[in-house]
């Protein structure tokens, strides 16, 4: 049984009320001016009793000479002088980040020239879009911290200001600046684009060659990780594509399926449509695979679904009842149970997915394909009521090829009535529950 993680402690600042409070009510009176001109000794502190649990939140490499500044500033009220201390502690985090995460990557992601000068001369409503572009803030973030910047340019002491902030105030904007800005000290870290792109369509991967890609796609953010899977499934898709490359960008997708996002997988399922849309068939047959491979048939619609397991049962069936099907039989099984455990059988397929599956394991006059039986005892087992139904009509209904062969060989009739045994009784529906007791007896 895990247990929770305690937080970190909050750091102890230092009381007030006996050496700063006081000395600002004698420097207001020792310059002639009204102690009103400062945040009053309740502002500070609220302010100051604040501090320590957003300081907390801080990891202590990021707790620099900024956020001392800030917490001088605070301890005199001058909530403005804060204000801009810690927003120039988040900006800089944002740019140390974006430097992590290389300033060679950004570039080919915004496809322009873009160089440490320029990362340092980005204004700030410039950097946060960037941050937002490479999922270094998400959404939330960035419309807070923007918000951030729009009271730091009119409240804070970086400008000549249009009013004044109270100590609430101030410690919503420390709070989302720590938040959104300094609280994580992590950052992905980017992936060459033209370095991994290479490494795809060059030789066939090597399992440590794999390996590093993988771990750097996992490491990189979920908005670059979905551009790079993209265009893996472009180079899939490419008629011109050698099989080596195929492969390569399979591993990678194969190691990564499991993580995929609802938004990639939209966006898979979106390019995969544009090829049957622009009758790009040559793209739309290996798009149909890429997704057959990965196990992702549960995002295509019914009648692509349909193609697929068509194929897959014709396929089977051909073979069947072709030479040497003793032999030739159990890849093909094994093709049609792998895809079974992706989806569920369209219903316009199930009449021919089960009569398939029942000839083949019963078999016929010469006998059964003993390699292949264990795959269609799982695909048997996993019927589902309709299917389960369509099982025991066919086998009732005498213009069917299964009927033939449980009506003209004996071995066929007992394996139908073994097959039988493996389905649970419950999962019978009532429409044939007498044509299945008849069976079983």
């Amino acid at each position: 049984m895990s247990s929770l993680v305690p937080p970190a402690p909050a750091p102890a600042l230092p009381a007030l009320l006996t050496t700063v409070l006081p000395a600002l009510e004698s420097l207001t009176t020792a310059l002639g001016i009204p102690r009103t001109v400062l945040a009053s000794d309740e502002e500070i502190e609220y302010a100051w009793k604040d501090l320590p649990r957003e300081l907390r939140e801080i990891p202590a490499p990021l707790r620099g000479e900024l956020v001392a500044r800030m917490c001088v500033a605070v301890s005199t009220g001058l909530f403005d002088s804060a204000m801009n201390y810690i927003w120039n502690a988040a900006i800089l985090q944002l740019r140390a980040k974006i430097r992590n995460f290389g300033v060679p990557i950004v570039a080919q992601i915004l496809q322009s020239d873009f160089e440490e000068r320029n990362l340092v001369e980005l204004q700030d409503s410039r950097l946060l879009e960037l941050s937002l572009k490479l999922n270094i803030v998400n959404e939330d973030g960035f419309f807070f911290l923007d918000q951030c910047r729009d009271v730091r340019n009119n409240f804070s002491a970086a400008h000549p200001t249009i009013g004044t902030i109270n100590d609430r105030e101030f410690t919503t904007f420390l709070n989302r600046c720590v938040r959104y800005a300094l609280a994580d000290a992590s950052s992905p870290r980017g992936v060459d684009i033209g370095a991994f792109i290479s490494a795809v369509k060059g030789a066939r991967f090597n399992s440590s060659q794999n390996d590093v890609w993988v771990q750097r796609l996992s490491e990189t953010h979920d908005a670059q990780r979905q551009m790079l899977i993209i265009m893996v499934h472009g180079i899939y898709c490419d008629p011109n594509t050698s099989e080596p490359s195929r492969l390569n960008a399979l591993d990678i997708c194969g190691a990564l399926n499991s993580g995929f996002t609802a938004s990639l997988r939209s966006e898979l399922v979106h390019k995969h449509s544009e090829y049957a849309a622009k009758g790009d068939e040559p793209r739309h047959t290996a798009s149909l695979q890429f997704f057959e491979r990965l196990g992702l048939l549960i995002n295509l619609n019914e009648s692509e679904q349909h193609a697929i397991f068509y194929r897959a049962i014709e396929r089977l069936w051909t073979v069947h009842n072709g030479m040497n099907n003793f032999y030739s039989e159990p890849p093909f099984a094994e093709r049609l149970l792998e895809l079974s455990k992706q989806s569920a059988i369209p219903e316009t397929i199930q009449d021919q997915f089960v009569q398939v599956v029942m000839c083949c394991v019963i078999g016929n006059g010469y006998g059964v394909c003993r390699a292949a039986v264990s795959s269609y005892e799982q695909l048997i087992r996993s019927f589902s009521p309709r299917e389960v139904a369509l099982m025991i009509g066919l086998a009732a209904t005498p213009a069917t090829t299964l009927s033939r062969r449980i009506s003209s060989h004996l071995s066929c009739s007992q394996r139908f009535k073994q097959s039988l045994t493996l389905i649970d009784p419950a999962s019978v529906p009532s429409s044939v529950r007498a044509t299945y007791d008849y069976y079983t007896r």
